[in-house]
């Protein structure tokens, strides 16, 4: 199978930037970490970017400076690597959710795909939900099928966990099937991740996100307020499902102190994680997590009390947890683009598998990305 040379962009839902990485892989079994850079957002992109969330605001004007931003992203990477642009056979562009309501077959990821092959002079892949979305699937996580090809070797079950703006979990069976020969995979969201903690520190002056869970280190759970967010009805329903990152409402802790309110939140986001073990097909033997969660040492800890089981960052197995999201959307370009699956039923919910993403081919003359 060829190997490609791709960059994968992302920019998640805790709005932090633009991450974007640099692999070789053959969209199946094979990935092959390059380079990786991080763009942070000002902060008045930042606050433009949230006013669109959930379809309000002046959403062409901020999807324009999105697409920008990514270019500049796949110049920085370039500049890291000494990678020329002509170099690259793909983009793959996930841009940014700004509404997900997939029972009511619509997803949203804002980002010009055609923009973005005109400035760097490289073909880009987006919109990797929508098909999954219109199939019948829940859209996401879409990261499931990355995960498994990452998890040759490893012991099984595995449950990879990606603790972003929402919580997202990847089961990886121990029997070997699938197109890919690769294992079986279960994915779903599990509810809360950073988002919530982030909005209350933020909301409090306590800065933008909680550093090593220092201040939910210092609070008390309020079991009531835990009780009442864990009520929600998401956590009754089975596998696989998804959520938008303004699911939950946090009324039940809006009484509390900083530091108990943060600690709260943490519990919440850990009991969420521990509440989806019944649905997956065996418990893991081990859990690796990603994403910015995996600094946040409460958490951490919380997650090892309530999961039984060992959980790590991924850099204990040589994973870059900041890198994984942006390698995904790389190595599913590929997929997309080979006509390969992106979601299977047990991952999204979709009937069949199905593959997506629209392709964007470069104009003769790139308008942007000098080469590196």
């Amino acid at each position: 199978m060829t190997i490609r040379t791709v960059i994968g962009l992302m920019s998640g839902t805790s709005m932090d930037g633009v991450d974007a990485a640099l692999l070789r892989t053959d969209g199946i079994a094979r990935v092959e970490p390059m380079a990786f850079v991080t763009i942070p957002y000002e902060d008045d992109f930042r606050a433009a970017l949230r006013g669109c969330l959930g379809g309000k605001g002046p959403v062409a004007e901020v999807e324009r400076a999105l697409t920008d931003a990514h270019a500049d992203a796949v110049r920085h990477v370039l500049d890291k690597a000494g990678v020329a642009p002509a170099s690259v056979d793909l983009i793959g562009f996930h841009g940014h959710t700004i509404h997900h309501a997939p029972d009511q077959r619509r997803t949203w990821q804002i980002g010009d795909g055609a923009r973005l092959a005109a400035s760097t002079g490289i073909a880009v892949v987006n919109d990797f939900r929508s098909a999954d979305v219109a199939a019948g699937g829940q859209g996401a996580p879409l990261v499931p099928l990355f995960h498994r090809a990452l998890a040759t070797g490893l012991p099984r079950p595995l449950g990879v966990l990606n603790v972003g703006g929402v919580a997202n979990v990847t089961w990886v069976g121990p029997t070997w099937v699938g197109e890919d020969g690769n294992g079986a995979v279960v994915a779903c969201d599990t509810g809360p991740g950073n988002a919530l903690i982030d909005d209350w520190v933020l909301r409090h002056g306590g800065g933008r996100f909680d550093a090593d869970g220092a201040l939910a280190a210092a609070g008390r759970v309020d079991s009531a307020a835990l009780a009442a967010l864990l009520s929600h009805p998401y956590f009754s329903l089975p596998t696989p499902k998804s959520l938008d990152r303004d699911a939950f409402d946090p009324a039940p802790v809006a009484g509390l102190a900083l530091a108990d309110g943060a600690a709260t939140l943490t519990a919440f986001t850990a009991e969420s994680v521990a509440r989806i073990v019944p649905y997956l097909p065996a418990a893991p033997v081990g859990w690796l997590v990603c994403g910015g969660g995996r600094r946040n040492a409460t958490l951490m800890a919380m997650l090892a009390e309530r999961l039984g089981a060992p959980v790590a960052a991924v850099e204990s197995v040589g994973w870059d947890g900041d890198a994984l999201e942006a390698q995904a959307f790389g190595y599913l370009a590929v997929r997309s683009r080979l006509g390969l699956p992106l979601s299977e039923p047990a991952t999204t919910g979709v009937p069949t598998p199905t593959t997506g993403g629209r392709f964007h081919p470069p104009p003769s003359t790139p308008t942007g990305v000098a080469a590196a």
